[in-house]
């Protein structure tokens, strides 16, 4: 550690902490590896591009951060003053579209089996690839413990900025960043004895994950590169159905989030068996109450438990309004560290507290990514990331909601994880169509599965005839048994 370039040094956030520990750990299977890939059109100036980058890493104390754990008792991150970012460039534009699409799956497969030292000075890296002479194909490569999803518009929101106004040889002057050791410190402030009242009200009498066995193959078979272990699947959603969900969810006075949950819980539901069910979810992580807390580039998100009870015979939308209510209540203790979440309930040391979450990538997005004036086009982008668990649902709103989901292959084969979308679509249809139903009558079969459903309660519907002597009664008796 080379002392002169260092700015300051301080402890990591509770999910930093969990972060670091499973990156440590399983560190062959690129989790928490994030990678933004997205198309730039125009007439591109690498040089400026290449400056921009720069400037915002000069700008944000997190971007500039590399983290130290041998010999002490608890992990630090430290901040470095200056940092080089360097601007790797490939220039495609001899090869066919063919080729050059297997050429940037290789990459970014190759991309995430490196990883980064997360000792060194920054955990980003950058790859420009030119496709033709105004047509790019761009890859920011970071690690999670540096930047949340909340915080990624932001860094590429300022990098547009910037490299506007270095192509028109402007100074562009922006508001001072907050440091990310200001949210540390909020942290250090909260009082975890209230967070522990409320996790053990809720989580009491849960002695185990809701379990995913029911979802995994008998035999995925073994991986053929252990660096890739998982994988992404979505689909999306008709604009005629969003609009459909945005309705429902406006008419009542409930969150586009609260339905999707639901929509989770239901199905978890169904697959188990069970009338309790518990799943993780995201949360921004962002307090009310911290000055700025919104303009912070850091990793502030976390991921907590949602305990859901299902009484099949309760009307969705009064259920939907009480898990609503209960999510609110939730964002009270947003900071709480998940690790002592789990140690405030029954279930084990050692055993997950939930096999599945949900994350709801409800983000900012910035003018400058939006607006058609600018000098390059950045017309959309994708976020690919790995996360420890072994099955991460992923919503996507926007005018067509993408459903997606990234599961552990060698836990969840290929053709499960289809049917969970798809039934989760009819799920979300069936809960605009029929709102007032009992949670019991709403479907997630299709209409092959409900054919098939309805042959085999034939075929073990039968009626037989006995005559039996009775005391009582001397006429023959007939039984009708239905499963």
């Amino acid at each position: 550690m080379k002392t002169e370039n260092i700015e300051d040094i301080y402890e990591l956030t509770p999910i930093q902490k969990g972060i670091l520990f499973h990156s440590l750990y399983a560190p062959e299977f690129g989790q928490y590896f994030f990678q933004t890939r997205f198309a730039i059109r125009g007439n591109l100036n690498s040089v400026a591009f290449e400056q921009a980058w720069q400037h915002v890493v000069s700008r944000h104390t997190i971007l500039r951060s590399g983290f130290y754990w041998e010999d002490v008792d608890n992990p630090l991150q430290v901040v470095y003053k200056q940092v080089n970012l360097p601007l790797e460039q490939q220039d495609w534009r001899e090869l066919d579209p063919v080729e050059q699409d297997k050429r940037l799956t290789a990459f970014l497969k190759c991309d995430r089996q490196q990883g980064f030292d997360l000792s060194q000075e920054c955990q980003m890296r950058l790859t420009l690839f030119r496709c033709a002479d105004q047509y790019y194909q761009f890859i920011w490569s970071r690690h999670f413990l540096i930047v949340d999803g909340w915080s990624a518009p932001r860094v590429l929101d300022e990098v547009v900025q910037f490299y506007e106004a270095f192509c028109q040889d402007q100074t562009l002057s922006l508001a001072p960043s907050i440091p990310f050791q200001i949210y540390i410190d909020w942290l250090q402030q909260q009082d975890l004895s209230k967070a522990e009242v409320f996790w053990r009200r809720v989580l009491q009498g849960v002695k185990a994950p809701t379990p995913l066995t029911y979802l995994y193959a008998d035999d995925v078979g073994s991986l053929a590169n252990p660096n890739e272990q998982y994988n992404d699947q979505q689909i999306t959603l008709s604009e005629a159905k969003t609009a459909a969900l945005q309705s429902l969810a406006k008419q009542h006075q409930l969150t586009l989030n609260t339905l999707i949950q639901g929509a989770w819980t239901i199905l978890l539901s169904r697959y188990s068996g069970e009338k309790d069910v518990v799943y993780g979810c995201t949360v921004s992580g962002r307090p009310a109450d911290l000055v700025g807390a919104e303009s912070i580039v850091g990793m502030l998100v976390n991921t907590l438990p949602v305990r859901v009870k299902v009484n099949p015979e309760q009307s969705l939308l009064p259920w939907l309004k009480q898990l609503q209510a209960q999510l609110v209540e939730m964002r009270q203790y947003e900071y709480s560290p998940l690790v002592d979440v789990q140690g405030w309930s029954d279930v084990p040391r050692g055993m997950p507290l939930f096999e599945s979450i949900v994350v709801f990538e409800n983000l900012p997005v910035p003018p400058s990514l939006r607006e058609g004036n600018r000098s390059i086009e950045v017309p959309n982008f994708t976020n690919l990331y790995k996360i420890n668990y072994p099955l991460t649902v992923v919503i996507i709103p926007g005018s067509s909601l993408v459903l997606g989901i990234n599961y552990d292959f060698s836990r969840i084969d290929v053709a499960t994880i289809n049917g969970i979308l798809t039934h989760f679509e009819i799920i979300l249809h069936c809960m605009v169509t029929h709102p007032e139903v009992p949670l019991k009558d709403l479907s997630i079969l299709t209409q092959t599965e409900q054919r098939l459903a309805l042959e085999l309660e034939k075929e073990i519907t039968f009626d037989f005839d006995f005559k039996e002597t009775s005391p009582i009664d001397q006429n023959p008796v007939q039984v009708s048994v239905s499963k």
